[in-house]
């Protein structure tokens, strides 16, 4: 580290300058360091500047990391500082693989990974749909009904999830860390989060966050059952959060996808447009 700056294990009582730092919301740091196989005191670690402000940080679990150093400590060898760190403490595990994604606008960060010989494994995209009135709501399929998010949907809303996503995430995540990671954040909206049934299972589910200093509804994850896919029931339930972010003086519908989904081209043909992007690299240690 350069003369002056400090590190140490991050807590939950950093989250807030943390997420600041980071631009990302206060809970989702908060999960990050609580959830299930991560140890903060020893997977994750804090730098802090001269003046005691936190100038960068990182975490790892398994094969999965983050990097983040603020924009005007950039330069200083902060990131390679924590990336070594992180490939050592991922080593040190028992991980043969580590991955992390980087704002495809920090240009220093992919130059960094890419000289230490990561590859590109996935993009993510950040898609948005403005909405300027009430919007339509389509036809459900026969049989299905969408109604409101309800603790007793938590296991099934997992397991459809996680079933949707074994196809492209290295790793399932087991249900305590789903939870953390999601209905157990301070704005996680069960309210505004529809779900599908077909009769009196669970085939679908929006999971929809209201984050704080932003106009927008946040769905964090959507997933449909294999087979009820292809009947327009994902439609319905990005509508029907749509709908109810609009209500709730939300007008824009904010969402990520993954390329390993292949929902890139659905989203675009509901009207939403790709605003930002990230790239996932990864490295065999």
């Amino acid at each position: 580290m350069p003369v002056g700056f400090t590190c140490r294990p991050a807590t939950t009582a950093d989250a807030a300058p943390i997420a600041e730092m980071s631009g990302v919301a206060v809970d989702e740091v908060e999960a990050s360091l609580e959830r299930p196989g991560l140890d903060a005191s020893v997977d994750s670690l804090m730098v802090l500047d001269p003046a005691g402000d936190v100038a960068a940080w990182a975490w790892v679990r398994g094969r999965r990391s983050q990097v983040d150093v603020g924009a005007k400590y950039r330069g200083l060898g902060l990131g390679n500082g924590l990336v070594e760190w992180v490939e050592r403490r991922a080593v040190e595990s028992g991980t043969d693989r580590v991955a992390q994604t980087v704002d495809d606008e920090d240009h220093a960060g992919t130059t960094l990974l890419r000289a230490r010989g990561y590859d590109v494994i996935a993009t993510n995209w950040k898609l948005t749909k403005p909405v300027d009135e009430e919007p339509p709501q389509p036809e459900l399929p026969a049989g299905i009904t969408i109604r409101p998010f309800s603790g007793e949907d938590a296991q099934a809303a997992y397991q459809v999830i996680q079933d949707a996503f074994d196809d492209w995430q290295s790793r399932r995540w087991g249900f305590d860390e789903w939870a953390r990671m999601t209905i157990e954040r301070t704005t996680f909206a069960p309210g505004l989060s529809p779900v599908a049934f077909a009769g009196n299972e669970l085939v679908g589910a929006a999971i929809c966050l209201a984050l704080p200093d932003s106009g927008a509804g946040y769905v964090e994850h959507l997933a449909v059952r294999a087979d009820q896919r292809g009947k327009g029931i994902a439609r319905a339930l990005i509508a029907r959060a749509s709908l109810d972010f609009y209500r709730h003086g939300r007008p824009d519908l904010v969402l990520w996808t993954h390329s390993g989904t292949g929902a890139l081209a659905m989203y675009e043909r509901l009207g939403m447009t790709v605003q930002h992007s990230t790239t996932v690299f990864s490295r065999k240690l």
